[in-house]
């Protein structure tokens, strides 16, 4: 028998009745003879409620005590699905992050584990209890309840498994698994049985929303096994495992989209030492992420330096970049945010030539011009305009032969 992490996310816990369904799941593994250890989040909705009632009181609540607040969320749930369990006749034992003693550093609403001490749930477990845990939530060293920010109960669970040297840790949600491309864009789309966790980095960085990245990295990082499965229906999921060397990999695994980029450029730049820190440094003091870079150097001592950042700091960014263009006697600035990125992920093209050319040869068939390249490794990405999203997912969706078996080049 095995010993399990579970993780429900709020939508599978977002009434009585799926609570209630959510302990049927629960109750059928632990009667099958596995150890169960099941994290959950907060009812869905709850966390964003907690947040309002904040914001009522004040623009900017001390952090301490929005995670004083926001832990609340979690507490109910795990109290709610014990006794639901309890009427399962199964027996069941909630704990906080606190009384798990899952530490971390100090850094509220945003912190990171640095040790879990898992004697109490070794010890409920070996007294035959299910142990339930609040996810997003720990408590640093001075105390204080903290909480790992959005989509922390992923890195509860995996963090979990990891302490306890788990069999496998399955997250619950609302999708059966990670597929070839998000079924909304590619109704072609199929569910991979398989995945690395380096391929699910680059796919949660690209925009999947299946997984939270913090998540992926720690199950590589303590070689935790994570298999993404529904809460709504049953099936095999998907399972996130490291690269086995034995095992010929697909040439591509997905075909990866972000709808929230937008891009910049800064035009006729001097084209000098310290450019890039010049453009780049004050767009990071305001606490802007930028994603692709590419620089052009023209044939009169200047630079167009272009970078991609998150919609949402469009404008901001825009801003900021007017004032250090003339600072710089730049020629111009320019901006669109009404573009997307489309990116092509696998492990399997580290031994493949030729990923790319064929990439954008498909594109240009369909008319689809390419306005920025990014490369790694296993991934392939291309800026487009937003218009051509749905087109350039299903042409490389189709130019892959990702709806049907998986292509293993060659």
């Amino acid at each position: 028998m095995a010993l399990l992490v579970q993780k429900f996310g709020g939508t599978s816990v977002g009434s009585i009745g799926r609570i209630q369904a959510v302990a049927e799941k629960v109750a059928v593994a632990s009667s099958e003879g596995h150890d169960v250890v099941v994290v959950v989040s907060a009812m869905s909705g709850e966390t964003n409620r907690l947040l309002g009632l904040a914001q009522e009181i004040s623009e900017r609540p001390n952090t301490r005590e929005m995670d004083v607040l926001l832990s609340t969320g979690e507490q109910v749930t795990i109290a709610l699905l014990s006794m639901a369990l309890e009427e399962q006749g199964c027996r069941a034992r909630s704990f906080t992050g606190a009384q798990v003693h899952i530490r971390t550093d100090s850094a509220h609403n945003k912190a990171r584990i640095i040790d879990i001490d898992a004697a109490r749930v070794k010890k409920a477990l070996e007294a035959g209890e299910v142990v339930v845990v609040a996810g997003f939530q720990g408590i640093d060293e001075h105390g204080n309840i903290t909480t790992l920010g959005r989509g922390g109960s992923d890195t509860t669970a995996v963090a979990m498994a990891a302490a306890l040297q788990a069999d496998e840790c399955h997250i619950f949600t609302d999708v059966d698994g990670v597929y070839t491309a998000d079924p909304r864009v590619e109704p072609k789309a199929r569910r991979l049985d398989i995945i690395t966790y380096e391929e699910m980095l680059e796919m949660a960085s690209l925009g999947s929303k299946v997984l939270q990245i913090r998540s992926v990295e720690f199950a590589r990082k303590y070689n935790v096994q994570l298999r993404v499965l529904s809460t709504f229906e049953e099936g095999d999921g998907t399972l996130i495992t490291a690269e086995d060397e034995d095992m010929e990999q697909a040439l591509i695994s997905g075909i990866a989209h972000n709808k929230d980029e937008a891009k910049l450029t800064v035009v006729g730049v001097p084209d000098r030492p310290g450019i890039a820190y010049r453009i780049l440094g004050p767009i990071a003091d305001a606490n802007i992420e930028v994603d692709m870079i590419v620089q052009n150097v023209g044939v009169d001592n200047t630079t167009d330096f272009t970078f991609t950042v998150n919609r949402s700091d469009y404008q901001k960014a825009l801003d900021i970049l007017k004032k250090t263009a003339s600072e710089l006697d730049a020629t111009d600035v320019t901006g669109d945010d009404r573009i997307v990125k489309i990116s092509v992920v696998g492990v399997g093209m580290r031994s493949h030539a030729g990923i790319a050319s064929k990439m954008f040869n498909a594109l240009s068939e369909e008319g689809i011009n390419i306005k920025m390249i990014s490369t790694s490794e296993i991934k392939v990405s291309v800026v487009v305009d937003e218009k051509y999203l749905e087109l350039g997912v299903r042409t490389l969706h189709s130019e892959f032969n990702l709806e049907g078996s998986a292509d293993f080049g060659g």
